[in-house]
């Protein structure tokens, strides 16, 4: 804590200047911020670009060939998917636990959820033979009686995928009420007010609203928290239900889960802690945050550690010889063994770093160790894919795969279009949500007057 900090820990308590201060992102935006929309700008263009020259000239532009068929695009899409599946439910699962370190990542885990889930719809979409047809894949009431074919995955992926979509849109969309009307009381032009105002649906901050916003969130917390584990158990199967040596296998329904888990808390911390540096909200994204948010990183990757040894042993012990090719000879000892020995090191080998406090309690050091995550449940998602399909049951249907430069495009494109969108809602949504985070700080004021002044003044002088 700063002496100006210490100065101020006796001034009086009010919610105001702590409204104020958790505003400043939204009216006193950080020139980062705007910087930083200018590269990942032209990265969303650069996928457009990407994107509609698929369209135009067709799949073929891609790496993709004979047998793989399933390639960057599939990749990409259980990889974002991943991402978008650990989001809400982090903030629905702490909600629910009734763990109050949930307010000062809560928001940023939703919104991360909604902007993986827009780059993991994109990609089924561009892998369809025929794209502009894709509403086919949704049973809507049709002339012609063509109904989707339930038996395909890609079917139960779109109901599932857009049924979990749609609830975290609610969820995300619920939570912000509060502080939208918040920033509608605090805008001073004319424009924002009205802007604020409407998606404020009205909120008067009244004992009755407030009611009715708590069961919302418990009902809506309680729908996306199993929702979660049944909408990636059904994209797993999408590989479990297929004869391919490395698919299938029982252990990828709760295998899948765990990793989206695994990634989710990674991408909170990747996303997190840049805002908490940028606007100096030490005092609200505290050391405790890092520890715990680092200690979830440490348990979901020793169960994907324990996951990788587990369909190791089951590729043995099977008896299998095509198994146990692909298990203990394809993918550590094949061509693409750098790409596994790369998704071991960052995946099994650097969160055991977080075993040490030292580690856990420091931002760089804890969001290098997120960064190496995400590589390696990427590197997860190419192993997995390409190593099945390039050496299967035929040796002279054999083939290498090599990645196009659309390919890098595409997955470059859906990085920038990520982030773009998050700061996005970094410049126009408070990203931090005041309402909890002011009943928080009242709480420990009632348990602890000194504590909870000491917090207060904190969070209003640490900008």
């Amino acid at each position: 804590m700063t002496s100006r900090d210490a100065e101020l820990l006796g001034a009086p308590f009010d919610n105001t200047s702590i409204t104020d201060r958790l505003l400043e992102p939204v009216f006193k935006p950080s020139p980062i911020i705007s910087l930083l929309l200018i590269p990942t700008g032209l990265g969303v263009l650069m996928l457009l670009s990407a994107v509609g020259y698929t369209f135009l000239a067709g799949i073929g532009l891609w790496g993709n060939n004979i047998p793989v068929a399933w390639a960057f695009a599939i990749i990409n899409f259980v990889w974002w998917i991943g991402i978008g599946h650990a989001g809400t439910f982090i903030s629905a699962i702490l909600l629910l636990l009734e763990q109050k370190w949930r307010t000062s990542l809560n928001r940023v885990a939703e919104g991360m959820t909604l902007f993986a889930l827009v780059q993991a719809g994109l990609m089924p979409i561009l892998h369809l033979g025929r794209p502009w047809f894709f509403y086919w894949l949704v049973p809507y009431p049709s002339e012609m009686k063509v109904w989707p074919q339930f038996i395909s995955t890609l079917t139960w992926d779109v109901a599932a995928v857009s049924t979990y979509t749609l609830v975290s849109i609610l969820f995300w969309y619920l939570g912000l009420i509060p502080d939208l009307a918040s920033a509608r009381d605090r805008a001073t032009s004319l424009r924002a007010k009205r802007a604020y105002g409407f998606f404020a649906l009205g909120w008067r901050n009244s004992a009755r609203q407030w009611r009715h916003y708590r069961i919302a969130q418990l009902l809506l917390g309680g729908l996306a928290t199993p929702l979660v584990l049944s909408v990636h158990s059904i994209v797993s199967m999408d590989f479990a239900i297929a004869k391919l040596p490395g698919w299938h296998s029982t252990i990828f329904p709760p295998y899948f889960v765990a990793g989206a888990i695994f990634s989710g808390f990674a991408m909170v911390v990747t996303l997190l802690l840049p805002l908490r540096r940028i606007y100096r909200l030490h005092h609200v994204i505290t050391s405790r945050h890092l520890d715990l948010l680092a200690k979830m990183i440490l348990v979901t990757g020793l169960i994907v550690t324990y996951s990788y040894i587990a369909e190791i042993f089951t590729s043995w012990w099977s008896g299998d010889p095509f198994e146990r090719h692909m298990a203990l000879v394809t993918r550590p000892l094949g061509p693409y063994a750098p790409v596994y020995w790369l998704l071991i090191f960052c995946n099994c080998v650097v969160p055991q770093t977080l075993w040490f406090r030292k580690i856990r309690t420091n931002a760089l050091a804890l969001w290098i160790v997120a960064l190496f995550v995400q590589i390696g449940m990427w590197t997860e998602r190419f192993i997995l894919i390409v190593t099945s399909e390039h050496q299967d049951f035929l040796p002279s249907s054999w083939q290498m795969y090599y990645p196009s430069l659309i390919d890098g495009a595409i997955l470059f494109g859906t990085i920038c279009f990520f982030i773009f969108l998050f700061l996005l809602m970094v410049r126009f949504i408070p990203f931090m949500p005041i309402a909890e985070q002011k009943e928080i700080l009242h709480e420990l004021h009632r348990r602890d007057p000194a504590r909870g002044k000491e917090a207060i003044g904190a969070v209003r002088t640490a900008g």
